[in-house]
């Protein structure tokens, strides 16, 4: 197998794997750049210039972060090798791997980043489960027995649950105390038995 041909078996191994495990859907990368320009009629040239350089250099280094995504990457080497083994009865080597390196641009911007970018948008967002809380404040609904046992109210992913909460050992060790409405700190999540540890805030 030649170059462009590896290229696009790499490329369409990849993509198929990220079908099939739902890598897809971590496949793309947010880059952040400046999002808001402040201008005024009175600004030079010079500074007018500086900006637009600014943005260039943010736009360059967006760009070059985006290929450490797979999805970027998979798509690259399936344009690259497409476009390689196209042409490569009809232009010499050199000319042959200038195109097939701008085939592969092309195949990822004006392709498979517009597509992509399309779905991702009826994408949902994961739902957080109760391990989002931990190091979250949270509020006791009833008073703690002796024991350190009580229920506490949570925030997770938008609605409020409450949850069997167990203060801290070294806070029932000292003899703490805990109320209904005492604001407390999550220490530590038990997700599968819906329970945690918690600790006064000070």
């Amino acid at each position: 197998m030649n170059l462009y041909a590896i290229s696009l078996a790499i490329g369409a191994v990849g993509f198929l794997a990220m079908a099939l495990t739902g890598l897809g859907r971590h496949g793309h990368a947010h880059a952040r750049g400046p999002a808001h320009g402040h201008g005024h009629a009175h600004v030079g040239a010079k500074h007018t210039h500086q900006i637009h350089a600014s943005n260039a250099r943010a736009s360059a280094v967006s760009w070059l972060w985006s290929l450490t995504s797979p999805r970027v990457l998979f798509s690259l080497l399936i344009g690259f090798g497409t476009t390689g083994l196209v042409l490569r009865s009809a232009l010499s080597s050199p000319l042959t791997l200038a195109a097939a390196v701008a085939g592969g641009l092309l195949f990822e911007q004006l392709f498979v980043g517009p597509v992509w970018n399309f779905l991702m948008r009826f994408a949902s967002a994961p739902a957080l489960t109760l391990e989002s809380v931990l190091q979250d404040e949270v509020q006791a609904v009833t008073g703690f027995d002796a024991n350190g046992h009580g229920l506490v109210t949570a925030e997770v992913d938008g609605q409020v649950v409450q949850v069997l909460a167990t203060l801290r050992a070294e806070d029932r060790a000292t003899g703490v105390r805990i109320r209904a409405g005492d604001r407390l700190r999550v220490e530590e999540v038990d997700g599968r038995r819906n329970r945690c540890v918690v600790s006064p805030l000070l």
